[in-house]
């Protein structure tokens, strides 16, 4: 079977049937969790195209026109989806905006510097952009795996300009020894492509600071009940829960909201979905009905091993 599952990894959409003979699946109610089984890499920032005109001519360097706006400063309450994640009844991970909370503040490149230790998880961020994550090692760099390579590089130069912060407490798993982290990070620098075990930087340098199995391509077979639960927060009384069967596919999604904004995210959710209305007494949850005939998950606990640096 892990053969099998290791085999699927690398198909191609031809190859496999889709729900519906036609190719089309119908939306036909609340949305389970996909299988990301066919990414890889997501989030490679893209070159911006020159500024255009109102007619849609470039503007020349130096030249006519009105000045462009001036971009505006990034703001995670505005641009990310507060969210959290459960496997069963535990929650592993949680991104939450709480008044005064400081814990998602934005920092140049130059001062995260500042407040990075070695085995750190350093994640940045950009409107508009997958978030890109790494594993703090010292002497100012970061291994991060980036264009389907993983790579050593100066922080500064990581970051790509985006402003970055420090998220050792997103996942609440328990974390390896710092220097566990830096090890299993630098143990993995130079491999590329098919070597990788990994979809996106933050699968791995997750894995890094974890050492789970579960944050690597199949690291779970994805049959039978959804374990995982991506809990997003629509406003303080109501939320939306997605079901997943691996952990790899609830990531993909959730740096996929990143990425598309909160905005977005709440106009699809209000166009696709049907939330229904929280049962009298219940304030605090407004969750989809699930499809009929799905029994609840057991609320057995997860086995809580750790993977060593290979």
């Amino acid at each position: 079977m892990g053969n099998q599952v290791e085999k699927l990894t690398h198909l191609s959409y031809k190859e496999v049937p889709t729900a519906d003979p036609t190719g089309v699946d119908r939306d036909d109610g609340p949305r389970i969790g996909v299988s990301y089984i066919f990414s890889n890499d997501d989030e490679d920032v893209e070159p911006q195209p020159p500024p255009q005109r109102p007619n849609g001519g470039s503007l020349p360097d130096g030249g006519d026109g009105p000045p462009l706006p001036q971009p505006q400063p990034y703001d995670p309450r505005l641009h990310e989806v507060e969210c959290s994640v459960f496997y069963r009844d535990e929650c592993i991970y949680q991104k939450s905006f709480t008044p005064g909370s400081a814990a998602l503040s934005t920092y140049t490149p130059e001062n995260l510097l500042n407040k990075c230790k070695p085995g750190d998880l350093v994640e940045f961020v950009s409107q508009a952009q997958y978030p890109h994550w790494a594993v703090y090692v010292g002497n100012f760099q970061v291994v991060h795996l980036h264009r389907l390579e993983v790579s050593n590089s100066f922080l500064t130069d990581a970051s790509q300009g985006r402003r970055g912060r420090v998220v050792n407490d997103l996942y609440r798993y328990k974390p390896l020894s710092p220097g566990a982290v830096v090890r299993n990070a630098l143990a993995h620098v130079g491999a590329k492509e098919r070597e990788l075990s990994w979809r996106n930087s933050e699968s791995f340098a997750a894995w890094c600071r974890y050492g789970k199995r579960e944050f690597k391509i199949g690291g779970e077979l994805r049959i039978g009940k959804q374990p995982y639960r991506l809990q997003i927060q629509l406003s303080a009384q109501r939320s939306h829960t997605l079901e997943f069967q691996s952990l790899e596919d609830l990531i993909m999604e959730k740096r996929r909201n990143d990425q598309i904004g909160r905005a977005a995210v709440l106009q699809e959710l209000a166009m696709h979905l049907h939330p229904a209305e929280p049962d009298e007494g219940d304030s605090n949850l407004a969750r989809t009905t699930p499809p009929p005939g799905r029994p609840p998950a057991p609320s057995s606990e997860e086995e809580d091993g750790e993977a060593v640096a290979h």
